[in-house]
């Protein structure tokens, strides 16, 4: 008897027997939503396991460069400094960490780099932060160490004062007294020490400090305000002994003559000093003395900004005096002082010999009507000076007619501000037409 004949599919089946569903081996997964298409691929799993394990094995440098890019967009922003500062120079990454601390980051202030963003601002927060004989310091110095190579400015705007200890009693606030003389008055409250740092930074070209502390709110006492003697000594010779320095700032620190000077003094044979800053404090003539000083012994200082201070007469002609030899000083600001007519003159009389000086501000001084005839003087021979700031002073209508007169031959001057003058329109508005022809002219002299 011959067999059944078979269809194809039967034939199929015969020939293959796990082809058949009743006959397959099926599998259910644990995960209903498991599948091969989710399975990762080798590389993704290599990536992850470095990228989960860099704290105990940063693997970087071996990597190839498409394989490194992913290592870098999946590290943590809070892995150690120890760690990501000697090995890490993406700029993708430091932008990730700069951007999960701080709200605002603006690269322009700090070269257009993100890496010496963090390390700046990450520094300046340690030491706003600092309070003296609370604070431990090796976090300080252990971050100074990584960080030494990638900060160029430090911008202080706080210092924490040491914490006063109120129940030690009568015979510790006697002991204090006793050694005022050291540490300045009874209540001087000591601050972070700069000289521990500043020569450990060598590409460190700018250093700006406010001595205070921001949003005290009703704790606020004038104590925390307070620029101590001990402060302006530790201060004066960590700048001396930092021959790299360009740039020092000084504001709103509540600095006197005395402890202006003894910083000043410091200053006089610095090699690298470009620019010094003093403005918004309580300094006078004997500090526009010291000043005159620095200008005469100083040979690459280029802009010294007193504003807001309490310099008169002497101390503004002493500043004058030295500038009619000084030979590199581009910008000098005397805003807001009380200089008067007196120190007007002198100052007008120097910059009728000065050859170098491109700035100048001397608003709000109490200046009137005889020291615009000396600046009209200045104007009609002085052919350095590009800009002027003398608003805020009374120099009358027949000051502005002598200016405009003065100004009639000048073809450098780029700025001339006479806000607040009292002048007249029509002598305003003549000065300012000579001001736009000069900025003409200097425009299409450069596009030439």
């Amino acid at each position: 008897m011959e067999p059944p004949l078979l269809d194809e599919n039967e034939q199929n089946l015969f020939a293959n027997p796990a082809a058949d569903p009743r006959k397959m081996r099926r599998i259910i997964a644990e995960d209903p939503e498991w599948s091969l298409a989710t399975v990762p691929r080798l590389i993704d799993i290599c990536v992850k396991h470095i990228v989960n394990n860099f704290a105990d094995n940063p693997l970087l440098d071996e990597l190839k460069p498409k394989h490194k890019e992913k290592v870098l967009e999946a590290l943590a922003t809070d892995l150690p400094l120890k760690i990501t500062a000697p090995l890490v120079s993406d700029e993708g990454y430091w932008k990730r960490c700069c951007k999960s601390r701080w709200s605002v980051c603006d690269t322009d202030q700090y070269g257009d780099s993100w890496k010496r963003m963090f390390f700046e601002r990450n520094m300046e927060d340690l030491i706003e932060n600092f309070v003296p004989e609370s604070t431990e310091l090796s976090e300080i110095t252990e971050t100074l160490e990584l960080s030494k190579d990638f900060i160029m400015r430090l911008r202080i705007r706080q210092l924490l004062p040491q914490i006063k200890d109120v129940s030690s009693g009568v015979a510790q606030e006697d002991e204090i007294s006793d050694q005022g003389s050291d540490t300045g008055t009874d209540d001087s409250l000591d601050h972070f020490d700069f000289g521990m740092i500043i020569n450990k930074l060598p590409n460190l070209v700018e250093l700006s400090i406010t001595y205070g502390v921001r949003n005290c709110g009703m704790n606020f006492e004038w104590s925390l305000f307070e620029f101590t003697q001990k402060d302006c000594s530790l201060l004066a010779r960590a700048v001396k002994s930092c021959t790299h320095l360009q740039i020092l700032r000084l504001q709103r620190c509540l600095i006197e003559d005395e402890k202006a000077r003894l910083i000043i003094s410091h200053l006089l044979d610095h090699p690298g000093l470009r620019v010094l800053d003093l403005s918004h404090n309580r300094i006078g003539d004997k500090t526009g003395r010291a000043v005159g000083k620095l200008l005469s012994v100083n040979k690459i200082l280029e802009e010294v900004n007193l504003c807001d201070n309490n310099i008169q007469a002497e101390g503004a002609s002493a500043i004058a005096f030295s500038l009619k030899k000084n030979s590199t000083l581009k910008t000098l600001n005397l805003k807001l002082n009380r200089i008067g007519d007196e120190g007007g003159r002198n100052i007008c009389q120097a910059l009728m010999k000065t050859t170098t000086l491109l700035h100048i501000d001397l608003s709000s001084n109490g200046l009137g009507e005889h020291v615009a005839a000396n600046l009209a003087e200045v104007l009609s021979h002085n052919q350095s000076l590009e800009h002027i700031i003398i608003s805020c002073n009374k120099l009358g209508v027949a000051g502005g007619r002598v200016l405009q007169e003065g100004l009639e031959n000048n073809r450098v001057l780029q700025t001339f501000d006479l806000r607040l003058t009292e002048i007249s329109q029509q002598s305003e508005h003549s000065i300012m037409n000579v001001i736009k022809s000069n900025k003409e002219k200097d425009s299409n002299s450069v596009s030439a």
